[in-house]
């Protein structure tokens, strides 16, 4: 399996973000994502920025992919995504419909982001067609559905994309229109002041109870816990993963990839960290046993 460093789904500084692409050159990586995925007001890196940067890490050797918004609500940003498909070097992530549009009407071969929902063989296939060579399976896709699509392919005849899963960090489960921590500043999100850039890994939501429940990460939703599926490497590899996605965290992203790439090239699962394996066994929310 390969394993792959996702998009910065955090506001951060600009300097920040620059040192942390630049420490991520010297880690055991075979790709990187770069861009915006969450709010087309972040603009510490603009779209050229971002596609420079990409060329720059490119030059170094890794492959390099650029992911689009998930949400798309403007002009602007449709403008945004034609740029970004438009890079002329680079691989993009379509993380929204539009953005798998303009590829198709290109002919370019792109990957398809957790935000694009593939539930059964005629939509991956429906993909594929559009161009679609990887698929980044969606956060509640675990070993089950994988089995259940990897059938469907198998009966249909449908040779299947290269499959990533996301295999470490905070899920996003899901977007809206509504900028959740501008109302928890109670200020409009049009006027939101950039509160983001305050909270590096998300501002944390806990119940009345004060249990931690969510994160809230402009107009994204998190899970509470970074999810690892370290200690499932062996049973991932069963289920023809090929690539492992790692989400960009403040803290512990480079400890997280020296676990992974460790646990890949040894074939040896590391201990649990924690009980949060995501939606891989197929289990409830909060508290759910791991297997």
């Amino acid at each position: 399996m390969k394993l792959t460093l996702g998009p910065l789904q955090y506001f951060w500084p600009r300097r920040r973000v620059l040192a942390f692409y630049d420490a991520a050159c010297a880690q055991p990586l075979d790709a990187i994502y770069l861009g915006e995925t969450v709010c087309s007001k972040r603009r510490e890196l603009r779209t050229g920025e971002w596609i420079e940067l990409g060329r720059s890490l490119a030059r170094g050797g890794r492959e390099v992919i650029l992911s689009t918004l998930a949400l798309i609500e403007a002009e602007s940003e449709l403008a945004t995504v034609k740029r970004l498909v438009d890079n002329g070097e680079l691989r993009v992530e379509a993380n929204d419909m539009a953005a798998v549009q303009f590829l198709r009407e290109r002919r370019l071969p792109f990957v398809a982001g957790p935000s694009i929902n593939v539930y059964n063989h005629r939509a991956l296939a429906l993909l594929q067609r559009a161009g679609m060579t990887r698929l980044v399976l969606g956060v509640e896709q675990g070993r089950d559905l994988v089995a259940q699509l990897r059938a469907q392919c198998q009966r249909e005849g449908i040779a299947l994309p290269e499959l990533e899963i996301i295999g470490w960090g905070r899920l996003p489960l899901s977007y809206s229109a509504r900028c959740f921590t501008a109302r928890a500043y109670d200020v409009p999100k049009d006027d939101c002041g950039f509160r983001c850039i305050a909270h590096p890994d998300g501002l944390a939501l806990d119940t009345r109870e004060g249990q931690r429940f969510l994160v809230i990460n402009g107009v994204q939703v998190q899970g509470a816990t970074v999810c690892d599926l370290a200690p499932e490497v062996d049973a991932l590899a069963a289920a023809g993963i090929d690539l492992v996605r790692l989400y960009p965290q403040a803290e512990g992203t480079e400890a997280a990839i020296a676990r992974w790439r460790e646990a890949i090239d040894s074939h040896q699962a590391p201990p649990r960290l924690g009980d949060n394996a995501g939606y891989w066994y197929g289990t409830a929310g909060m508290g759910a046993a791991v297997g």
